[in-house]
């Protein structure tokens, strides 16, 4: 059904989750609730976490997505890998944390889908704080902090919690090391082997800064390059630059990409403070400038974004056409 509807229309990713539960001013109490009181080491900051302790603000940001008329809203795992969950000793709970990051998204989503508009929940999968092809030892360039098999096998146990919590898609994202996407795609193509379970599977990169390349120093190009020995529904940009910054670069995917292709740029780049000051007037008119060059498939924001700005968006793109695969 995705991807018939891929073929007719624009669908609208949602915005960030970060920044709408930076909103809430939580405190330490709030990530700890009740299961957590004698942890031994904060969590404050482990947004993942509140899946479990604070699930009314999780499923009420994916609310808010939804009203605002997302198509697809994100799970609250960006960081739900036991090698990102080791920096808070929480190693042993990462599986359920994904399964209910999982049922929370597939609950809201649920309560939105009607017959002429059904909601989608992608199962999001970040890069974790490790890379696997740069040291982070610049007295040894050859010393690597994690393995391929490592965060294969982390990967693998995130994908299942995902997979059993209901998700409708994977999504690979903000990708600054291919080697750790390969990790993620290889933990994604083994769940499927052993359980003939198969998910349509996004994912998206990061172009780090006006150089054009990935963290780990690909073009747009050579990232696209190196994931295609998978059959994806999308590879698109998120993260790192605003809506107008990125568009070179989505030129080069919309040329170049033999899947749908998908976008979801910060709002603006960050001030001083490192807040995103761009207006959702603002994000949206830079993005209808991807829609007039149909670079796009699935629109939706990154950091900064709000419920504010996915409306903005989502209005825009029930006026243009999606980007046609093999357009030249």
């Amino acid at each position: 059904m995705l991807e018939e509807i891929l073929q007719q229309r624009i669908l609208v990713l949602d915005g960030a989750m970060g920044t709408m539960i930076q909103r809430y001013g939580l405190t330490e109490e709030d990530f700890r609730g009740d299961r957590f009181q004698n942890h031994p080491c904060p969590l404050k900051g482990n947004n993942d976490l509140l899946s479990i302790t604070r699930p009314d603000i999780i499923r009420e940001i994916h609310e808010q997505y939804l009203e605002a008329g997302a198509d697809i809203i994100e799970t609250n795992t960006f960081s739900s890998t036991r090698i990102a969950q080791a920096d808070y000793q929480l190693e042993p709970i990462v599986y359920e944390l994904n399964v209910a990051s999982a049922q929370l998204a597939r609950q809201a989503a649920d309560q939105y889908t009607s017959q002429t508009k059904p909601r989608f929940v992608a199962g999001a999968i970040g890069p974790t704080n490790k890379t696997a092809s740069i040291s982070p030892d610049v007295n040894n360039p050859g010393y690597r902090a994690i393995t391929f098999d490592e965060l294969a096998e982390a990967y693998y146990e995130q994908v299942k919690g995902l997979v059993d919590g209901g998700v409708d898609l994977l999504l690979v994202e903000t990708v600054f090391d291919t080697l750790n996407a390969k990790a993620a795609l290889f933990a994604i193509q083994q769940h499927e082997e052993d359980t003939g379970r198969k998910l349509p599977v996004m994912v998206s990169g990061t172009i780090t800064d006006a150089s054009g390349r990935t963290l780990s120093g690909q073009t747009t190009e050579a990232f696209l390059i190196s994931v295609s020995h998978v059959p994806l529904l999308s590879i698109g940009l998120n993260c790192a630059l605003g809506a107008a910054q990125l568009r070179p670069y989505l030129q080069v995917l919309a040329r170049e990409a033999p899947c749908y292709v998908s976008a979801y740029p910060n709002a603006g780049l960050p001030n001083a403070f490192g807040h995103y000051d761009q207006s959702p007037d603002e994000m949206a008119a830079q993005i209808e400038e991807y829609l007039k060059e149909q670079l796009v498939n699935i629109i939706g924001g990154c950091c900064g974004t709000t419920p504010g700005h996915i409306k903005k968006i989502a209005a825009l793109a029930e006026n243009y056409s999606p980007r046609k695969i093999g357009n030249v």
